[in-house]
């Protein structure tokens, strides 16, 4: 029986794609030309034997498949890249790290435990807090680093990166329902003027069907059906993947940033954290 293999190039294609929402960015992203990143795709996918993305004119999103491939994909890179740059060299101290929640929701905090477990010595900390507590912990010392989108950041971003919204769609909603039935987070989320803004500018008549401060939130109540909802793909759960987006305005990108304590420069293991959230982001 042939061994089927999971290269790690053809993975690294197919998490691009998903992240960035389009293959042509996804070329872009990884210096490709756009057939030969859809010919590397259609190779992974041979391998696995399931399509992977649902493509359309507006973009890509992933199939069930690719959505329980995803994860996998994503740790399998992100501890392929620890182990080349890692292996050899203990690491000790404490890290913490705050991320929006959107963010600690992904497979962030599962690249970051892959990187405490091959350094036993290390202690590691997630925390996902108001603006104001994760400010607050970063200027105690308690968090060396902040993932978080730029205009939120407790200090200058060292890097940023864009990444697409897109809907989600609850179980029996209707997408040409006028209003829209929408659900938002609460007022302090930009992500919320954002949605707005984008329907009032397709001119399509929306109305608050529910809204939460948090994720969990959000996601229930799409999961229950009562709207749709701007989401980052990752944050997508199988039955609410959106594959009719066709029907709903583009969503814009959110532009991310990192901020870093000034007072880490050449700690080893702040600079071990902060190129595995910059790989997985």
């Amino acid at each position: 029986m042939a061994v089927r293999d999971l290269e790690t190039g053809l993975l690294r294609s197919f998490v691009t794609a998903v992240r960035a929402g389009s293959i042509t960015r996804a070329a872009t992203a990884l210096g490709h030309t756009q057939p030969a990143l859809s010919q590397q795709l259609r190779r992974l996918e041979s391998v696995v034997g399931r399509p992977l993305l649902h493509r359309s004119p507006s973009g890509v999103s992933p199939t069930r498949a690719g959505e329980e491939l995803l994860p996998y994909a994503e740790r399998i890179l992100s501890l392929s890249a620890q182990a080349l740059t890692e292996t050899g060299r203990a690491l000790t101290g404490h890290c913490g790290v705050g991320l929006l929640e959107d963010l600690a929701a992904s497979q962030l905090p599962q690249a970051l435990a892959d990187l405490a477990r091959l350094h036993p010595g290390a202690t590691l900390e997630v925390l996902c807090s108001s603006n104001a507590a994760t400010r607050e912990a970063y200027d105690t010392g308690r968090v060396q680093l902040v993932l978080d989108e730029v205009k939120d950041l407790p200090g200058p971003p060292r890097w940023t990166v864009r990444r697409p919204l897109v809907w989600a769609i609850g179980q029996g909603v209707e997408v040409t329902a006028d209003p829209l039935p929408v659900v938002l987070f609460s007022s302090t989320c930009t992500w919320r003027t954002s949605v707005l803004e984008t329907l009032e500018r397709a001119g399509r008549r929306w109305r608050v069907a529910f809204e939460s401060n948090s994720l969990l939130g959000v996601l229930a109540a799409v999961r229950a059906g009562l709207g749709v909802a701007a989401l980052m793909p990752a944050n997508l759960e199988p039955a609410m993947a959106c594959h009719d987006a066709d029907a709903l305005p583009a969503l814009p990108d959110v532009e991310f940033g990192l901020a870093r304590h000034p007072r880490t420069g050449g700690d080893p293991l702040v600079d071990a954290v902060e190129t595995a959230l910059r790989r997985m982001i």
